[in-house]
């Protein structure tokens, strides 16, 4: 959402600006996002603290990574830091497939089941 907010916004009342600012800006919003998301999630069950601790403990690499290849797949897509309505999906399944291979050896890692 904050990642997709961002260059929408960006596309809408600044197209002129940087792409590669655009969509910096992108990436920390949609981390800051997720985050938020998580942590307030995980309140139902931790303290603040905790929650905050674990919401970026847990998939911070992969958030970075996910939003990474989003953004440069709708680079590579669209030749701008801009949302079209043919480019959201393709970016949307390269952000869901990118972090798998971190998150399989993660969880591995912490004797999670992986299937």
């Amino acid at each position: 959402m904050g990642d997709f907010a961002t260059i929408f916004a960006f596309q809408l009342w600044a197209p002129e600006t940087n792409p590669i600012l655009v969509m910096g800006l992108a990436i920390i919003n949609g981390l800051l996002t997720s985050i938020t998301l998580e942590t307030i999630i995980l309140c139902r069950q931790l303290t603040l603290k905790i929650a905050l601790k674990t919401a970026l403990g847990m998939s911070l690499v992969s958030m970075v990574a996910m939003e990474l290849a989003m953004n440069v797949t709708d680079y590579t897509l669209v030749g701008a830091a801009a949302l079209t309505w043919w480019s959201v999906i393709p970016s949307l399944m390269v952000g869901f497939i990118t972090p798998w291979p971190y998150n399989y050896w993660r969880l591995k890692r912490h004797g999670k089941a992986c299937h």
